[in-house]
């Protein structure tokens, strides 16, 4: 069962953005390391920066896809053992591993965040495990730039907001922004996995992962093979 698609105006808004903006990084993977690679091999020269910001669109693509692929159930699973046991204990089965799930995602938030908010120059949670409350002794690091990203003129509006009054204005864009996806991705994923703990309540889901395309492939392969046998 593939969970079901947001509904109205706005679902169809949210579901076209997601796609497209996965299948954007993509297509901006793919263009930009084909152009260095031709100009590397066909002209000797390059895009310097392109490498780094490559590394960033796949990163973006993975933490952005993972709580896409929550939403479509597309990870896949492994049920050997649960898929024999009966309707309401596979039912309870999935609540635990829901529960798991989330416990992880607000884990991975609180983690992104606590990585996150020095770039931004904004406070840290305090505990170890759980947030307490907001460090407000955390460290500034909104100066930090990406290696090679030069930084546009149109951002230079972050430059009050990350920089000190004595600070140089950047040369390179700041790391606040490639690694916003981190906080982004991880409350996304944990969002969606509530989401869809509550299809599993409510019964219009079985579980959080629902693919199977390992028994997908043999039975394309075994359907080949009888095709073959009869011809």
């Amino acid at each position: 069962m593939v969970a079901p698609r947001h509904r109205g105006r706005l679902g169809g808004f949210i579901d076209a953005f997601e796609e497209n903006f996965i299948a954007l990084l993509m297509a901006l993977m793919v263009i930009m390391t084909f152009v260095n690679v031709v100009l590397r091999y066909g002209f000797s020269s390059s895009i310097f920066w392109a490498p780094e910001m490559v590394e960033y669109f796949f990163a973006w693509l993975v933490l952005f896809g993972m709580s896409y692929a929550v939403k479509i159930t597309a990870h896949l699973g492994v049920d050997a053992v649960t898929a024999r046991l009966p309707d309401r204990s596979q039912r309870i089965m999935a609540l635990l591993a829901a529960a798991v799930c989330i416990i992880y995602a607000f884990l991975l938030l609180k983690g992104a965040w606590d990585y996150w908010a020095p770039f931004a120059n904004l406070p840290q949670t305090e505990g170890r495990w759980f947030p307490l409350g907001l460090n407000e002794n955390t460290r500034q690091n909104g100066w930090y730039e990406t290696e090679f990203v030069p930084m546009p003129d149109v951002l230079r509006f972050l430059e009050p907001w990350l920089l000190l009054p004595e600070d140089p204005p950047f040369q390179y864009v700041p790391r606040v922004l490639p690694y916003v996806i981190l906080p982004f991705g991880a409350a996304l994923l944990l969002y969606r996995l509530i989401q869809a703990t509550v299809a599993i309540v409510l019964g219009t889901s079985s579980g959080l992962i629902v693919s199977h395309e390992a028994e997908e492939l043999v039975d394309e392969a075994a359907e080949k093979i009888a095709r073959e046998e009869r011809n």
